[in-house]
């Protein structure tokens, strides 16, 4: 399974917020630390916050935080909320256009594998995966 750019960002995200759950975070500071863009950031949390996992807040001493305790928040709910088109055409909830169906005996097996992979990701929460802050250094004068 593969995911998408965009929700390998918000899981970094995600997971640092977790590292520091009362704290508020500019979208700048994540961006600086992770080598992301911080437009594209921008967008990711606006679907973070679209999907209830964290809340924002405009202006001065504004920022983002978790919604929700990390405990409840569950890696593959994230997956699923962010998580763009189906594996295969065939995973459409129209079915797509495949010419195999119905003799394809490709699509159980690549539905048991998503369900594996899924079933791990809904198994681990926010909270197993946090990312806390580097402890900074303390400055040696000489």
């Amino acid at each position: 399974m593969r995911l998408t750019s965009f929700t390998d960002f918000a899981l970094r995200a995600l997971m640092r917020l977790a590292g520091e759950p009362g704290r508020s975070f500019a979208t700048n500071e994540i961006a600086a630390e992770f080598g992301i863009s911080r437009n594209h950031l921008a967008k990711v949390v606006r679907d973070l916050s679209d999907s209830g996992f964290i809340s924002t807040q405009r202006g001065v001493g504004g920022g983002f935080m978790l919604a929700r305790p990390a405990q409840s928040i569950t890696i593959g709910e994230v997956v699923r909320a962010l998580e763009g088109p189906p594996l295969v055409e065939c995973f459409r909830e129209d079915g797509g256009s495949c010419v195999l169906k119905p003799r394809c005996r490709l699509k159980a097996k690549l539905a048991a594998a998503r369900e594996a992979f899924m079933r791990e990701l809904d198994a681990t929460t926010l909270a197993e995966c946090a990312y806390p802050a580097q402890p900074r250094r303390s400055q040696v004068t000489a």
